[in-house]
């Protein structure tokens, strides 16, 4: 499984350099898909990188850019890759830099292994469900990580943080919708004071497994690619990924790819 996350990871930081690449140009085409979601260069050229390195495990994959595979036969896999190459592709429009790169191993329905790069920030995620979830900061496609040991050396144990002065609340302030506006109501009933950080991409996800948000509430749509990378993530920092009762699973590979509702919380 070493050998397996090393290489999901040297695919996200390979991505991340073509990403910026693009990033960093004076302009940028921007194409809109047919379900109205925005495509650039760069979500191409990340699904391609990621596909060609992620091929030579011998592991099938379901990529957002290249998801047209029937049900009938994706749900014979045991095991597979699940990719968001560019997470937050309206943010990397906005040039705020909360985008992200999202590998994620399934087995069965469950994540069992995930990658989040943010390449502005230079700011790696990574989790394997027998290690644990992990950070790395300041890597990108030159730093040496050519086995586990070199890695770890270079990584910290989530969650950092398990004590906050207030009860933090992540989420995205443009999918505040009346069930979240009154989920949080009950919160701020429950706990009195809080805090609400807005973020961008997968990186809500990756403030709960880092302990620096409590929960993050999701009611509003997401596809199982934006989310199967820091499902991992969470998990591995103890922290639960469930449906919108607090009880059920958030489970992959269903035969719509859309995810119901969901907390994360630690």
């Amino acid at each position: 499984m070493n050998r397996i996350l090393l290489t999901a990871i040297k695919a996200a930081l390979n991505a991340g350099k073509e990403i910026i690449e693009v990033y960093n140009e004076d302009d940028f085409d921007v194409k809109i898909k047919s379900d109205n979601s925005p495509l650039t260069a760069a979500d191409k050229q990340a699904h391609k990188i990621i596909s060609e390195e992620l091929s030579k495990t011998n592991i099938q994959i379901l990529s957002e850019e290249g998801k047209n595979i029937p049900f009938n036969e994706r749900s014979k896999w045991e095991i597979y890759w699940l990719v968001d190459p560019l997470d937050g592709t309206k943010e990397f429009i906005k040039r705020n830099g909360e985008f992200t790169v999202n590998i994620a191993l399934i087995k069965k329905d469950t994540p069992i292994l995930g990658v989040i790069y943010v390449p502005v920030t230079k700011d790696l995620y990574f989790s394997e469900e027998s290690m644990g979830a992990f950070k790395a900061i300041n890597i990108d496609h030159e730093t040496d990580i050519s086995d586990i040991t070199s890695l770890m050396k270079l990584s910290f144990k989530l969650p950092f943080i398990q004590d906050n002065e207030l009860f933090t609340i992540v989420g995205s302030r443009s999918h505040m919708n009346e069930e979240t506006e009154s989920f949080i109501k009950k919160l701020t009933s429950k706990h009195g004071e809080i805090d609400f950080i807005s973020k961008g991409s997968s990186l809500k996800i990756c403030m709960v497994a880092e302990g620096i948000a409590n929960i993050y509430p999701r009611f509003a749509p997401t596809m199982e690619w934006d989310t199967a990378a820091g499902h991992a993530i969470a998990l591995g920092s103890g922290c639960t990924v469930t449906q919108s009762d607090e009880l059920t699973p958030v489970v992959y590979n269903k035969e719509n790819l859309l995810n119901p509702w969901f907390i994360v919380k630690r």
